[in-house]
């Protein structure tokens, strides 16, 4: 039984090293684009000798690795990246994956976390292209983000009676938009200055769209 367990894990084992070297190509291909230039991602497959750590999945250890600085070796994907570029590689695996999934809805729960200036607008940027071909779901407390969204929602937590209670409110017009994203910019007080650039960056991006 063994014998044929290992036949078949091996069978396995080299399918799967040629889909982490494709993967990890077209996820390479995605950086630049997230502002990740320097960085490098590559998938290290490695065979367990070990039958009593074998499983149904096969013998082998897939692991992640990067390395985000010019001459530093890899290391655990996890363990390297900071909180903004572990969002980023997240959202360049999410994007390749989703090319050979059928599901044609993605959620991204604040993939700029960590982020903030060009970068977020890189990240909004391949966020807005990826919507051409999926609906894409985005939670975001970045302006520059949120201002590549077609749609907006207002999502707001509330205590009512020991209970909390969420609303979301949609912003239909034009100057709810400018405001929430003015509100982003500024925080509790709003500016006219927050409501100019607010402003700016919807008409940039409704152009661009």
């Amino acid at each position: 039984a063994r014998e044929k367990y290992a036949e078949q894990a091996l069978k396995i084992s080299q399918k799967r090293e040629k889909a982490a070297a494709k993967l990890a190509k077209a996820v390479q291909t995605e950086l630049p684009d997230l502002k990740l230039d320097k960085a490098r991602f590559s998938i290290d497959v490695t065979r367990d000798e070990n039958p009593s750590l074998w499983t149904q999945y096969g013998f082998d250890r897939v692991q992640f690795l990067v390395s985000t600085n010019t001459g530093t070796p890899p290391g655990p994907l996890h363990k390297v990246a900071s909180g903004g570029e572990l969002s980023r590689f997240m959202l360049a695996l999410k994007v390749i994956l989703a090319e050979t999934s059928s599901i044609q809805t993605l959620i991204f729960d604040e993939v700029d976390s960590g982020i903030g200036g060009a970068t977020a607008d890189a990240v909004g940027e391949r966020l807005a292209r990826l919507a051409a071909n999926y609906q894409v779901l985005v939670v975001t407390h970045s302006p520059q983000v949120a201002a590549r969204g077609q749609h907006h929602w207002h999502v707001a937590k509330t205590e009512q009676k020991g209970t909390v209670v969420t609303r979301i409110t949609p912003l239909t017009q034009l100057k709810e938009r400018e405001e929430e994203i003015a509100r982003m910019l500024s925080g509790a007080t709003v500016t006219k200055e927050a409501r100019a650039a607010a402003a700016k960056l919807l008409e940039r991006n409704d152009a661009a769209a």
